[in-house]
């Protein structure tokens, strides 16, 4: 897949308007013919220029505008379904030039804006009746001097002097229809008021750069800035070259552009490399010599539109997820997030600081997660500092690909991957197969699984989950869990692979209140009760028989406290029982006391093997343990892998 850039529009209509016999009729025939017309009609018909023969390539309609022939409501009517509207006046009649102020522009102010037009017609009665936090439509305006073969000055000085005070008004041409001078290069103007406008990127009156630019550049200019010295090194202006033009930029030309900033801005240059003053300047520089399409052309790469909002198209290119697919990162994916983790880990210590992870978030609109109550709490960090490591980092990515891909895709192209990898986000995907065919070949080829750890307060599952995330378990003993995360994220080793598991906690507000769909459906339940509550396993059994008895889903049931005494709980059958019965393993017996793990390696182990869903069967004949394990490993490991998977399956583990 090639380079990915925000689309621009995909044609444009082109208004003429103007005082009668200022020749706007005129000028239409003779582009369409390239002769002046002897004969001319109050009204020329609307025409379309085919795109290969306009210099934008985008096909062009004109439309011509007759007092004569249509009223003033149908005016507003073409105003409105313009993309950019010419005011012609003749350069030698004053009195229609004056006009431009007088009529046209707030004419075509009022037809755009309706609650301006009638009594109300100024901006500043608008805003007296309470319409000032509404910021006027502004229709880009050329405004083209026509019949300049009969006079010998110039007008521009008086247009220049107009365009000052009208921000809309993107450039003005003089020309003639008869000699056809400049015919062409109003229609370009004129299109390129619409594909390339000024205003949305520069302030006439100031001088300067919108905060709306200058803020999509500053964000531009930290993506380009790969190894984070706020500073474009050659390597780094080439690499912008490449991906905004597909062109090398060649080392004369490099010179000279660093010897203009050195020039211009003192500050622009540092070490012979570019600062943000200089990239900005630059920008600047090209909108004031009329090149606005250079900059454009970089902002529609970065996913940009005319309103300089980032397109949701690029934000959110089409993905397709077939039903019982699931997302996780690809190993482009990866790369690329490890690639902007080690750029603002400043420090070289393998963590990001809360600093470092608000910097490297800076070039989006907001953090995806909060570091303090989130991912801080979700995924695995550096346990003396508090800090999040890179292995925590590429799990919080992990868990937001697999609950909300299209926000992985939007922070992807806030971070720049799309610029980087010359590629969309889609790239950065991988949507794995259905579950049903997983089902099918007796193996799951995911490496991202989803249990849902249900239990009834008070039974320990938020720290059995927390427990998933630190190397000391018995550190949580007592700890009162204040922030409400709902998903713990880490990584396991099945069968000698690396897999992702995400615990998510379910809230159970009451007994008797019933679970959703979302809350139930998972790649295996942890089913949690506390075996020194007698009232507690109830509960458990009570979900167990009524979501997941006739399901494909994979159950572990899990006795925590074990390091308390065990009671004999208040069901019609002991939790040994009920798992005999109903052809589960026997309840594994957990406590962050004793800090063994072996039973998140278990779940992710249940999840993989989906078709083996009552692994109480298997307890009495081990050898289905290594057929189970023959499409992920080699034989000579399973025996050991295995057992230590799923150690005394017949018995209690502690």
């Amino acid at each position: 897949m090639g380079q990915y850039t925000a689309s621009q529009r995909k044609n444009v209509r082109i208004l003429l308007v103007g005082d009668a016999g200022v020749g706007k009729t005129s000028l239409i025939l003779s582009l369409v013919s390239e002769e002046y017309p002897e004969e001319v009609p109050p009204r020329a018909e609307e025409i379309t220029i085919p795109a290969n023969v306009t210099p934008e390539q985008v096909p062009t309609s004109i439309v011509d505008f007759s007092s004569v022939e249509q009223s003033e409501d149908a005016l507003g009517v073409e105003i409105n379904k313009a993309h950019v509207v010419c005011i012609v006046y003749a350069a030698n009649d004053d009195d229609s030039l004056d006009r431009i102020t007088s009529h046209w522009l707030p004419l075509i102010r009022a037809k755009c804006n309706p609650s301006l037009d009638g009594e109300g017609d100024t901006e500043a009665e608008a805003e007296a009746e309470g319409d000032a936090d509404r910021e006027p439509l502004r229709k880009p305006i050329v405004l083209v001097g026509n019949k300049v073969d009969l006079i010998e000055y110039s007008t521009m000085d008086s247009v220049l002097a107009i365009m000052e005070d009208y921000p809309e008004i993107e450039s003005c041409v003089e020309c003639s229809a008869k000699t056809l001078h400049n015919i062409s290069e109003m229609f370009y103007y004129a299109q390129k008021a619409v594909l390339h406008p000024t205003s949305p990127l520069y302030v006439m009156d100031e001088q300067e750069l919108t905060p709306a630019c200058k803020k999509s550049l500053v964000r531009i200019f930290k993506i380009c800035d790969i190894d984070g010295d706020n500073l474009l090194n050659d390597y780094e202006l080439n690499l912008f070259q490449r991906r905004c033009f597909n062109t090398p930029l060649q080392p004369q030309i490099l010179d000279e552009v660093k010897a203009v900033i050195q020039k211009n801005v003192p500050d622009g240059i540092y070490n012979d490399a570019v600062t943000l003053k200089g990239f900005l300047f630059l920008h600047c520089l090209f909108i004031q010599r009329g090149r606005n399409e250079t900059t454009w052309a970089v902002l529609r790469r970065f996913g940009y539109n005319d309103q300089l909002e980032m397109c949701q198209e690029y934000l959110r290119p089409p993905l397709k997820i077939p039903p019982g697919s699931s997302t996780e990162l690809s190993h482009r994916g990866q790369q690329f997030l490890i690639a902007v983790f080690e750029r603002y880990d400043r420090d070289g210590d393998g963590a990001l600081s809360p600093e470092e992870h608000k910097m490297l978030f800076s070039t989006c609109p907001a953090s995806p997660w909060s570091y303090s109550t989130d991912i801080r709490k979700s995924c695995p960090i550096n346990e003396t500092t508090g800090w999040v490591t890179l292995h925590g980092w590429l799990c919080r990515w992990t868990l937001m690909t697999l609950i909300d891909v299209v926000k992985t895709m939007e922070y992807l192209a806030y971070l720049g991957f799309n610029v980087h990898e010359n590629d969309s986000q889609l790239a950065a995907i991988h949507v794995t197969r259905e579950r049903r065919i997983d089902l099918a070949k007796r193996q799951s080829s995911r490496s991202v699984y989803k249990c849902h750890v249900i239990g009834p307060k008070g039974s320990g599952k938020t720290g059995l989950c927390r427990g998933f995330l630190v190397e000391e378990m018995h550190k949580l003993i007592g700890k009162e869990f204040k922030t409400n995360v709902v998903h713990c994220i880490n990584s396991v080793q099945v069968y000698g692979q690396e897999k992702h598991l995400i615990l998510r906690d379910i809230d159970v507000r009451h007994a008797l209140d019933p679970l959703q769909p979302q809350e139930v459906n998972c790649d295996v339940a942890c089913l949690v009760f506390d075996s020194s509550n007698p009232r507690s396993f109830e509960y458990v059994a009570r979900i167990y028989i009524k979501y997941y008895a006739e399901s494909k889903i994979p159950v572990m049931i899990v006795g925590t406290k074990c390091d308390m005494d065990e009671r004999r709980q208040d069901y019609l059958m002991q939790p040994s029982e009920f798992c005999e019965k109903y052809k589960l393993l026997p309840p594994h017996l957990f406590s962050l006391k004793t800090n063994k793990k072996e039973l998140y390696t278990k779940l992710a182990t249940m999840a993989a093997f989906p078709h083996l869903r009552q692994f109480g069967l298997m307890t009495d004949d081990p050898r289905l343990w290594w057929k189970a394990g023959l499409g992920v490993a080699a034989a000579t490991m399973l025996g050991f892998l295995v057992l230590k998977t799923i150690s005394s399956v017949s018995g209690h583990s502690r």
